[in-house]
């Protein structure tokens, strides 16, 4: 078995090594944007930007382009060496990978509208064969007609209710009057509340604390029945929002964006400070430098907001959510190869496993690729740890390698894909929408729609933030 010592920052590959951006992406997915990127290179001196956008994910790439359609030229400021954020299209085994987040589904409109502006394709990811599921003791094996006909019911008790107070889900305030007795509600409190049997719980437990992240007591109940109602309202729906991927990878869109913004983006560009005065904004690098304008737009993940020192200090809204994340608090995406002709399962275990969800992709000569989803008690960096985990859900299996990237260790996210938690639908909106002074605020985990796990709520949000920020610009 070929493996690595998991890099939490940048991850790795045990057998091909570390590649550079515009090799995992190809050279033309970024031959026509490269004049726009700087490593950190100096603007004109003294200079007041247009507007600064902190962050070069789908929330800032999005806050970029529309700017620029409005006749503003702004400067995004990255941190890392490359952009995407939780977004990023690399290699594993030879193939083309997303180490971020990867699906996309058919009811996301405003992700869909922007690949057709692009002319840019999806396809549909690897149908499974099988799913094997907990057993009294154990795992057993169904067909995926078995274990929906299985697990429908189940999480219809679970989320019953949800259709009167997410009346309208793209709107979940609509019906605050209704929300005042779920909102507090976490994913646990949910399991506890249904009677389950030990089996059941098993079957479902699972799956709500690998969206929060390791424990359900961490995710709220609104924030997976949200999901559940933008895609459609059933269980059966939801698993669509992960059947579509981009053709040429994630990242390949948000490229676009910021093809057709112009923008600066500059790279390895760590923010310190922002502060406010005199009618101007200024961002404060890690390095010392700093940038003026008008109008900054902090599109990072809300679990950096606190690695940045705001003068003055932040509303209320914001400080909760800088103080508590929304971001997941574990958040460990493996890749991994199994050797030979494996079948394409997805597999589930119970909370407090080792690995909580596998899901099957492409199979290769070499064997078949598969992503894995862990929770804190693995220790990714030992092989035969992994080793050992990847049989108890598929018996008999083979790892030949696997990729580790801890999203909860890595700086400039300090968590995973966003997730409300109790009390934050109510106590964050809308107030945490609403500018700060000269201060605007994009990113998924604030979205109002598909919230935190999902680049369109990512593009969502920056729609909204670039009109906040072209008015205070003007």
């Amino acid at each position: 078995m070929t493996s690595h010592a998991a890099d939490s920052t940048r991850g790795s590959d045990g057998l091909l090594g570390r590649r550079s951006l515009l090799k995992a992406f190809g050279a033309t997915a970024l031959a026509g944007s490269l004049g726009t990127l700087t490593a950190g290179t100096a603007r004109a001196a003294g200079g007041v930007e247009d507007a600064i956008v902190i962050g070069a994910g789908y929330a800032g790439a999005t806050v970029a382009r529309e700017l620029a359609l409005k006749g503003l030229r702004p400067l995004v400021l990255e941190a890392r060496d490359r952009v995407g954020g939780r977004i990023w299209t690399d290699t594993f085994a030879g193939e083309q990978v997303e180490i971020g987040g990867g699906w996309l589904g058919p009811q996301q409109t405003l992700v869909h509208r922007e690949l057709e502006r692009y002319g840019m394709a999806t396809y549909v990811d690897v149908k499974p064969d099988q799913v094997v599921l907990p057993a009294e003791t154990g795992y057993q094996t169904m067909t995926p007609e078995e274990a929906g006909a299985t697990l429908d019911p189940l999480w219809g008790r679970f989320y019953e209710g949800s259709q009167n107070y997410f009346e309208r889900p793209q709107e979940p305030l609509f019906r605050k009057d209704l929300l005042v007795d779920v909102d507090p509600l976490s994913l646990q409190d949910r399991l506890d509340q249904l009677g389950l049997s030990p089996l059941e719980r098993k079957w479902l437990s699972g799956e709500t604390s690998v969206y929060s992240g390791g424990l359900s007591s961490t995710g709220s109940l609104t924030g997976m029945a949200q999901w559940i109602q933008l895609s459609g309202g059933s269980y059966g729906t939801y698993s669509t929002t992960m059947s579509l991927r981009p053709v040429g990878g994630m990242t390949v869109l948000l490229q676009a964006m910021l093809d057709e913004s112009q923008a600066t983006v500059q790279l390895n560009s760590p923010v310190a400070g922002i502060t406010e005065s005199d009618g101007l904004v200024t961002v404060r690098l890690a390095s010392g430098r700093s940038h003026t304008s008008r109008v900054v737009v902090v599109a990072t993940p809300t679990n950096v907001w606190k690695s940045i020192t705001f003068a003055p200090g932040l509303p209320p809204a914001h400080t909760q959510a800088a103080t508590q994340g929304i971001g997941v608090p574990h958040a460990t995406k493996m890749w991994i190869q199994i050797r030979g002709q494996v079948p394409a399962a997805v597999a589930q275990a119970p909370e407090g496993s080792p690995i909580l969800m596998i899901v099957p992709q492409a199979q290769t000569a070499e064997g078949r690729l598969a992503v894995a989803f862990t929770g804190p008690s693995l220790d990714v960096s030992s092989a035969w740890k992994v080793q050992e985990a990847v049989q108890q859900l598929l018996p008999g299996s083979t790892l030949v390698r696997y990729r580790a990237m801890e999203w909860h260790k890595e700086k400039y996210t300090a968590g995973g894909w966003g997730l409300r938690r109790p009390n934050q639908l109510l106590q964050l909106f809308p107030g945490i929408e609403e500018p700060h002074g000269r201060l605007v605020f994009a990113g998924a985990d604030i979205a109002q729609g598909w919230h935190g796990a999902f680049i369109e709520g990512a593009i969502e949000s920056g729609l909204r933030a670039a009109t906040q920020a072209a008015a205070l610009a003007a």
